[in-house]
């Protein structure tokens, strides 16, 4: 395809990000990571800064004072992962400044000054949690070989030699090697020096205290990422590192944490699409008897948790389209609902994130379609915003998006689905994209943005975008989100189509100018839908599946794949054959933009390639773009501003918003 520089539709996206982005340049844009002393004096948080649309932002760690975000971390690298002291006086955090990509722990004694480095650790630390007693620092440290989720972007982690010459191969060996791994690591304040206590053979995916001499661990014997589909929740005593199984499970773990008098470790259970990404049904567990207990969390799917004291668990989860925080009391068996909003709370992350006080006190980051990110600590008598990041680039984008609503429907069977409609000002009806989240087991909920900058650029040129939760997304309880495992491609197919009727019928939706875009499992089934009906005028399949049987021998997470879908690709006629849209091919009329990155593990960029000739055999008009330095989605730019001219001329060209 041409080059994009130079043209209309380019040089409309970039203005509307300079108009979004450039008064916030080198200012706190997004915000992410917040925690809290538990008295509730101090906060931290990690925002994303951008300096220019050149390249991806850089992360730096703030607090709140007057109601302006104030930077405590140094103009060098990036920083994250700010963590108070459990008594409140040191911060602790994570930051690359001696090799970009590679974090290493830092302390900040004082509220200013420099933060001082601990001695390294061989690789990167992904998160780092302080000992109940203040005394130690749990380090999860990933292998600069190790592989990065789909939600991180795929591929690998930074920081590998530079010397390499260009003409080196890129080689994959059967055996592993240490960098792929993930250990665990206690650096001790009073000796100041770090020392693994996590076992050779054993990978530890994520990790927290439980009690002030053992650790509870997702793990599993294999470092790589399908691997942790298959992960168990492991004890590990600290000072003597011996091991021991605590529980195992059919679907996935994740959130592990331990009260701190070591009595219970904590954990969510989840059927889970990605590493990062776990909603579900929290469990206790006693670390002597062993004996498993599930918590109700009234319909909630747990994504964060934080022991407030020995007998008080907190988490934070989402309850359809609701964020809800709540404690438990784990001795009387009681739980205490702190709030459930339809605003969005967490920031920049996939699901409802934040930190407690000892009073039961939530600090979190809310949002939505039209509210910008603001720091917030609230409790059961109000909330109190700390902070805001709203500027002139956030109130023209307000004045473009349009406004955001939730709506439902009865798919065929009848089951009711959710979804938020983001529209244009007006009657209607307008020209309608479906934006379809990856996963499949994920959830849009009303975030700024919407997560995606494509939602507020389309709608501002007078396209609706419908963003649904088909059966298999979070927040419906585990039931609700099973439902899609062994049929992708199948009863999901029509809760989508059933939306765009539902849309139709109520005069929202021109039934002559449908779209649809997706990444990951939204690629997949952007490009399945065309294949299973021909009423869609255009679609964008990012970083899609397009051909299990392929996908299985090219990806880093093939044994999940063939799990969900219940498929044997040996097995002519299985799930790999008749779930792939490249066998679908001869039935398709809808014009595709098909989008990938070069460095992509998941869903490998063939398979972008495999559809567009496809396509093209059969005379359907397809376009291929690859980007050479993109993983899982693009995120870097001017890539960023090169995407989004593209997905804005495909829908112009074939379906116009003005006609």
């Amino acid at each position: 395809m041409k080059d994009m520089r130079g043209t209309q539709p380019y040089q409309a996206v970039e203005k509307h990000l300079r108009s979004l982005h450039e008064p916030a340049f080198g200012r706190p844009s997004a915000l992410k990571e917040p925690h809290i002393t538990p008295d509730g004096s101090r906060v931290a948080v990690t925002a994303e800064i951008l300096d220019e649309l050149t390249g991806k932002p850089h992360t730096a760690v703030f607090t709140a004072e007057n109601g302006k975000l104030r930077r405590l971390s140094s103009r060098s690298g990036s920083a994250r992962w700010p963590r108070f002291a459990p008594d409140g006086t040191t911060l602790a955090f994570l930051a690359d400044r001696a090799q970009t990509g590679v974090f290493q722990l830092h302390l900040l004694g004082s509220r200013f000054g420099e933060a001082t480095p601990v001695p390294e650790v061989p690789g990167t630390i992904e998160y780092a949690y302080w000992s109940p007693d203040g005394r130690q620092l749990l380090l999860g440290v990933a292998g600069l070989g190790a592989d990065m989720s789909g939600g991180q972007g795929s591929g690998h982690n930074s920081g590998g030699s530079d010397d390499v010459p260009a003409w080196f191969p890129q080689t994959d060996y059967s055996d592993t090697s240490a960098s792929e791994w993930r250990s665990l690591w206690v650096y001790t304040v009073d000796d100041g020096e770090p020392r693994r206590v996590s076992p050779e053979g054993l990978n530890c995916w994520e990790a927290g205290w439980c009690g002030p001499d053992a650790i509870v661990a997702v793990t599993s014997d294999g470092p790589g990422e399908d691997d942790w589909y298959g992960a168990a929740l492991t004890y590990i005593d600290v000072g003597s590192g011996a091991t021991r199984t605590l529980l195992t499970s059919d679907v996935q773990l994740g959130l592990p944490t331990g009260s701190p008098d070591g009595q219970y470790a904590s954990v969510v259970q989840a059927v889970c699409s990605d590493r990062w990404l776990v909603a579900g049904d929290l469990l206790l567990i006693d670390t002597a008897s062993g004996d498993v207990r599930p918590v109700d969390t009234a319909g909630t799917d747990v994504t964060r948790l934080e022991w407030l004291d020995a007998g008080r668990l907190g988490y934070l989860g989402i309850r359809h389209l609701e964020s809800v925080a709540a404690v438990i009391d784990t001795r009387a068996g009681t739980t205490t609902e702190l709030f459930a909003t339809a605003v969005a709370c967490g920031g920049s992350t996939f699901y409802p994130d934040g930190a407690f006080t000892a009073d039961g006190r939530v600090l979190t980051i809310q949002e939505s379609y039209e509210l910008p990110q603001q720091l917030a600590l609230c409790g059961r008598d109000g909330d109190a915003v700390l902070a805001s990041i709203a500027h002139p680039g956030t109130d023209y984008l307000g004045s473009v998006a349009g406004r955001a609503e939730a709506i439902s429907w009865t798919a065929p069977d009848g089951l009711e689905i959710e979804g938020i409609l983001c529209r244009p000002d007006g009657d209607g009806p307008f020209p309608l994209i479906v934006n379809i989240h990856g996963g499949p087991i994920h959830a849009f909920r009303d975030q700024w943005a919407m997560r995606a900058s494509w939602v507020p650029l389309l709608v501002s040129r007078g396209y609706m975008v419908l963003n649904p939760n088909p059966r298999g997304s979070t927040g419906r309880g585990q039931e609700f989100a099973a439902r899609v495992i062994g049929d992708m491609g199948g009863a999901d197919t029509y809760d989508y189509l059933s939306g765009i009727d539902a849309l139709v019928q109520r005069g929202l939706a021109d039934p002559a100018r449908i779209g649809l875009i997706g990444g990951s499992y939204g690629g997949f089934m952007s490009s399945w839908l065309v294949g299973q009906d021909t009423r869609f005028a255009a679609a964008v399949p990012a970083s899609p599946v397009t051909d299990w049987y392929s996908q299985t021998f090219t990806s880093n997470i093939a044994g999940w794949g063939l799990k969900y879908l219940d498929a044997d690709p040996e097995q002519p006629g299985s799930g790999a054959h008749t779930r792939s849209p490249v066998l679908h091919a001869s039935k398709v009329r809808t014009p595709c933009l098909n989008v990938a990155g070069l460095l992509d593990n998941c869903t490998p960029p063939g398979q972008a390639v495999e559809f567009h000739h496809a396509l093209r055999a059969h005379g359907v008009p397809s376009a291929l773009v690859l980007y050479p330095q993109e993983g899982h989605g693009v995120r870097s730019y001017p890539a960023v501003i090169d995407f989004l001219a593209r997905v804005l001329d495909w829908f112009e060209r074939y379906m116009p918003a003005s006609e």
